[in-house]
């Protein structure tokens, strides 16, 4: 298969975005300008100059609109406000000046599935306001045969329990597949959908670089809104994702909007197969790139989010494959283990107790090597760990609240004991604890109370340490962000599996042609506590060692023996 990255003429299909690498901030939780205990955006700028250093090109920030909070900003009630906790539109000016100031760039989250139920919109909606009365998806319900009443369909929140909530105000059920908070927008809509694309435009004259785009593929729900099958991960799923207008209002954003301007463009897409990342963010599709949740689930019980099971590399690989493989020709991938809805990686894939930094580089590895773009969730640099939720008082995820109180019940349990562990293990707050600066108070994160707990091993895992060690993750993660950046053949050298059934190895290859002549990188990683020795191509004997998380010194990984959780990139030009 050709890889799509080399056009007719031998060049390569250069683009910023395909080169960059990503850090996700999460503003909440990052650093706290004035003391309240809440991270702000004059406490990012106070810490660009890390960012910076780490080599990144792009920064994406988490929606820093103003908000109730219901869902940590997810939930927006004007899109062009600042939420008085973060700072003011000054601020943010600020902001956008510094990171451009550093030749980087700065990408927004994008939601427009759905706002706040606070969202003028809505209020106006719900006041049957001849203007905006179809702004969201309102329907009568019915009644039971008691009289009770029953929502119009049997769809599911992706939070917990049914999608549809009752308004007593415009008497009418609203539709949200997120919290009750969270109503989805009608764009069926034509005024809705050119106040989304007015919206948009307006903030991209003010000279941002792109859009992470919430929830993107739910945007189109299938007419007459029919009841789903009981069986499927979210009742109602076939009716709202992917439907059937989504490439329209995709194409129409795109040529109306984002074409006139040199953007990046990423769609979260639940639910996503290759075929339809193709469509969305192939050569001729309205977006860049998608993420997709196929590599997330590998620790699912039987496809059950909430539980925990067993994962096997080999699926790992088969996912990896299926993705590197067939959007070669036509699309680009996204490469990434965490973000702000993801436990840390480290205790997920990893050994956070016996190998945190081995695990942790190696992990870095996987997301640095591999072709596409890849994204680096603040504290994922360090290492960061899962945190221990011991008290539902102490969670501050709605979804993770809403599902450990599901869970009580049909357990025919009381007490969060009983659910902690798997609760503990997914809730989104183990992303969102504060980041881990240096060992003072509060890891150097605010001077005030923190809005969510502090990671306690803050005082072994923090910036200040790592940044000063040429062994840490820090720097390993560095190292390789400047390696990724000094090499095409990491951004658009073609992927090869070489031991795609192996159960702790994974060992693949990249390579790219060019007048020059051709460069190969091989990447090994082994994902396990003990050795293993493995043996591989004969061509690859006269390759160079580039980087490594343990301290080696030969050069031959014709036979390997590798320690718990190595990581190798190796490099050989014919």
């Amino acid at each position: 298969m050709m890889s799509s990255q080399i056009l007719s003429d031998g060049e390569l299909d250069r683009e910023w975005w395909k080169e960059a690498v990503v850090y996700q901030i999460y503003p909440r939780s990052f650093s706290d300008g004035d003391g309240d205990g809440v991270g702000d955006l004059q406490g990012i700028i106070d810490r660009l100059d890390y960012v910076a250093d780490l080599g990144v090109d792009v920064i994406w920030l988490n929606p820093v609109y103003d908000s109730p909070q219901e869902d940590n900003g997810y939930d927006i009630s004007d899109y062009r406000t600042i939420y008085h906790e973060f700072g003011t539109m000054a601020d943010w000016e600020a902001l956008l000046e510094a990171v451009h100031d550093r030749d980087m760039r700065l990408v927004m989250d994008l939601v427009v599935n759905h706002t706040s139920d606070q969202h003028e919109w809505f209020q106006k909606s719900r006041q049957r306001d001849p203007a905006y009365e179809d702004y969201y998806i309102w329907r009568e319900g019915d009644t039971d045969e008691d009289g009770e009443p029953v929502p119009p369909n049997n769809w599911e929140s992706f939070f917990g329990g049914s999608a549809w909530e009752y308004d007593e105000v415009r008497g009418e059920y609203y539709l949200h597949l997120y919290d009750t908070s969270q109503p989805d927008l009608n764009w069926r809509n034509d005024a809705v959908r050119q106040d989304v694309f007015d919206t948009i435009e307006w903030w991209l004259e003010k000279g941002i670089d792109g859009f992470r785009m919430d929830v993107i593929n739910l945007l189109s729900k299938v007419e007459g809104l029919p009841d789903g099958d009981p069986d499927s991960e979210w009742t109602g799923s076939e009716h709202f994702i992917d439907g059937p207008e989504m490439q329209s209002y995709l194409t129409a954003l795109d040529e109306a909007v984002l074409s006139n301007y040199d953007v990046m463009t990423v769609g979260e897409m639940p639910q996503l197969t290759v075929e339809s990342a193709r469509e969305y963010a192939g050569t001729d599709g309205p977006l860049d790139m998608a993420f997709h949740f196929q590599h997330t689930k590998l620790d699912y019980d039987d496809g059950e989010r909430w539980s925990v099971g067993d994962w096997s590399l080999p699926e790992l690989k088969t996912i990896v494959d299926r993705w590197q493989d067939g959007l070669a020709a036509d699309g680009w991938n996204t490469l990434y283990w965490e973000n702000h809805d993801q436990p840390r990686s480290v205790s997920r894939y990893g050994d956070p107790e016996n190998y945190r930094r081995e695990s942790a580089t190696l992990l870095g590895t996987f997301v640095l090597t591999l072709r596409g773009t890849p994204y680096i969730y603040q504290g994922q640099e360090l290492g960061m760990t899962n945190a221990d939720w011991e008290t539902m008082d102490a969670l501050r995820d709605v979804d993770a609240i809403n599902h450990a109180r599901e869970l009580l019940e049909r357990n025919g349990v009381d007490e969060y004991d009983d659910v902690r562990e798997v609760v503990g293990y997914r809730t989104r707050d183990n992303a969102r604890t504060p980041m881990q600066w240096d060992d003072s108070r509060n890891a150097g994160f605010t001077d005030g109370d923190p809005w969510i707990k502090v990671n306690p091993n803050y005082r072994e895992i923090n910036a200040t340490a790592q940044r000063t060690d040429e062994e840490s993750v820090y720097s390993y993660y560095r190292r390789l962000i400047q390696l990724r950046s000094d090499r095409d053949v990491l951004v658009y050298g073609d992927y090869t599996d070489l031991l795609p059934g192996h159960e702790t190895v994974f060992a693949f290859t990249r390579s790219l042609s060019t007048d020059a002549g051709t460069e190969r990188v091989l990447v090994v990683l082994h994902f396990d506590d003990g050795t293993e020795t493995i043996d591989l191509p004969v061509e690859y004997a006269d390759a160079t060692l580039r980087e490594c998380n343990y301290d080696r010194d030969d050069t031959d990984p014709e036979m390997v023996t590798l320690a718990p959780y190595e990581a190798r990139v190796y490099e050989l030009f014919d």
